[in-house]
């Protein structure tokens, strides 16, 4: 168990896997929950990795290994398939369908291919279609012998109780900042510290957003979302100039990185803030992180989208007259 492992951080959560793993009373059910991009999906690939390998031998490949399966977004259709498949970025369906969990029941009718162990990833399973989720239910109230899920969930109180109640919660922190420079090193080498130490302070623990705030030089952006939640933007100045830091024609992982930073950024503002001033930003969190959920499936217009973001963080600036 010497190999390195594929995150930084989190080493208590990885603690009390291997522990369980080794405790021979490995519960079925484990909920891994923490907000996004805290690195839950790397996370649980090696975990199931550690689960299956056999005595003596490597960590395996976790995307090839056949006692590993793993639902999450498909493609939205055969043309994103494609881009899939030829490595491209591609657009996803909005959840995970009762078919791919009907799927996977029907898969653990078998036995376990290489070992006695497998595992079951869902990601993120708060993503589930309704009927989906009562069809997990099902398997989760009576598992096979040595069949274990990994539940990935940003929200986790989204899931239902039941679900919830028949899980481990295994939880993910926020990684210092030191942490977080160790994973720019690593994943963003081109980055100077400069732009290191901006996104550090952006992404408030977030590895994720973190590395977005690099990839794709939210620097600019994120002054401005600031500028607007100290000052507001009564004459939409500053909402023309987000517009303007955002382009006309954004990548879409571009504009969802923006949302999530935003998202942040309310987060953020939430301590020290007034009654009053929480139930704004509570409010445009809220707004955001719907259009979170549309963006990655929805057509958005990019100019009105920035524009959208531009409005919930002037609605929930401070003074708040200068929002209006």
């Amino acid at each position: 168990m010497s190999e390195e492992l594929p995150f930084v951080g989190q080493r208590a959560a990885w603690q009390e896997w291997l522990a369980a793993i080794d405790s021979g009373r490995m519960h079925h059910g484990w909920l891994l929950a923490g907000g996004k991009g805290l690195g839950k999906r790397g996370f649980a690939r090696v975990a199931a990795a550690e689960l299956v390998r056999l005595p003596g031998a490597p960590r395996p490949d976790p995307d090839t290994h056949p006692d590993i399966h793993i639902l999450e977004h498909l493609p939205a259709n055969d043309d994103e398939a494609k881009k899939k498949a030829e490595g491209k970025p591609y657009q996803t369906k909005r959840n995970i369908s009762v078919d791919q969990v009907r799927e996977m029941i029907r898969r653990l009718a078998t036995k376990p291919t290489l070992g006695d162990r497998r595992a079951i990833i869902i990601d993120p399973a708060d993503d589930m279609e309704k009927s989906a989720v009562n069809a997990l239910l099902k398997a989760l109230e009576e598992p096979p012998t040595g069949t274990y899920f990994l539940l990935l969930a940003h929200q986790p109180g989204r899931l239902l109780p039941t679900i919830r109640s028949r899980c481990r919660v295994l939880r993910f922190a926020a990684l210092n900042e030191q942490e977080l420079d160790e994973v720019l090193r690593r994943d963003a080498p081109h980055s100077d510290a400069e732009t290191r130490r901006a996104a550090v302070a952006a992404s408030h623990g977030s590895p994720g957003i973190a590395i977005s705030f690099v990839e794709h030089d939210l620097g600019p952006i994120h002054r401005l979302m600031m500028q607007i939640l100290r000052e507001g933007d009564a004459d939409y100045h500053l909402r023309g100039s987000l517009a303007e830091e955002m382009g006309a024609r954004p990548a879409r992982d571009r504009q969802l990185a923006t949302l999530e930073l935003a998202r942040t950024a309310l987060a953020n503002e939430l301590a020290g803030a007034s009654p009053a001033r929480q139930m704004r930003l509570i409010e445009a969190h809220g707004t955001l992180t719907r259009l979170s959920t549309q963006a990655p499936t929805y057509n958005f217009d990019a100019g009105l989208l920035i524009m959208e973001i531009g409005g919930l963080l002037a609605s929930a600036a401070m003074p708040r007259e200068t929002a209006r």
